[in-house]
């Protein structure tokens, strides 16, 4: 049996429809339990900002958190020594939510106006993986049909059935990370003219390419 081994290649540009605001809280208190604590609250006042978005508790997702003791380099006597200063916390979490600049502007805000120094960094993804992955490798097999059709018409044979396809799954990069605001002071959010940050974010859309290979037989 003739066949022919054909490589497509599939390529589309996704619309990120969904946005993700990591929010990073840390500071040193002189007592673990007093950082424990402090954290505790400081998402307590985050979820209950949120709520007034229509935000469940359960919306804001820890990521990370942790607390280490923390020292404080000083010189004495030309030598260089090391001080407890206390105990610092860090506390990473995650809020996601469908596109919305205008929504975005207002939970910035707002969470800015709480009380609290969050930094903030926004990244923007598309919701549905698998259709994506799917439009994907339906455009790859497209390809590799169109490319063997030609390479066959040009042979004077014909494509028969197809022998096998063969595709490695890779992970898919579906997040585009547009931008970080470092620690906000609490001035920041101080005016009384507005309840809005002004956040005209278009983010660019994703780039996807995949591969998928096709053995037909030709007649």
């Amino acid at each position: 049996m003739k066949t022919i081994r054909i490589t497509g290649r599939g390529q589309i540009r996704v619309t990120p429809d969904k946005t993700r605001i990591m929010i990073a809280l840390n500071d040193v208190c002189e007592e673990y339990a007093q950082a424990l604590e402090k954290a505790s609250k400081e998402r307590a006042t985050l979820q209950e900002v949120l709520r007034g978005f229509g935000f469940a508790d359960s919306d804001l997702k820890t990521l990370n958190f942790n607390i280490d003791p923390e020292y404080e380099g000083y010189q004495e006597d030309g030598i260089w020594k090391q001080k407890f200063k206390g105990y610092r916390y860090y506390h990473q979490l995650k809020l996601e939510f469908p596109s919305d600049n205008d929504k975005l502007g207002k939970v910035l805000y707002a969470m800015a106006a709480s009380g609290l120094t969050p930094e903030f960094s926004i990244g923007f993804f598309a919701s549905d993986p698998e259709a994506v992955r799917n439009e994907l490798l339906a455009d790859a097999v497209a390809d590799a049909k169109a490319k063997a059709e030609a390479l066959t018409a040009a042979a004077g044979v014909s494509l028969g059935k197809i022998q096998s396809i063969d595709y490695a799954k890779a992970d898919l990069n579906l997040a585009v990370n547009t931008m970080r605001m470092p620690m906000m002071a609490k001035g920041m959010a101080a005016e009384e003219c507005c309840d809005s940050y002004d956040m005209d974010v278009q983010p660019d859309d994703i780039e996807l390419t995949d591969t998928v290979t096709i053995l037909w037989e030709i007649v």
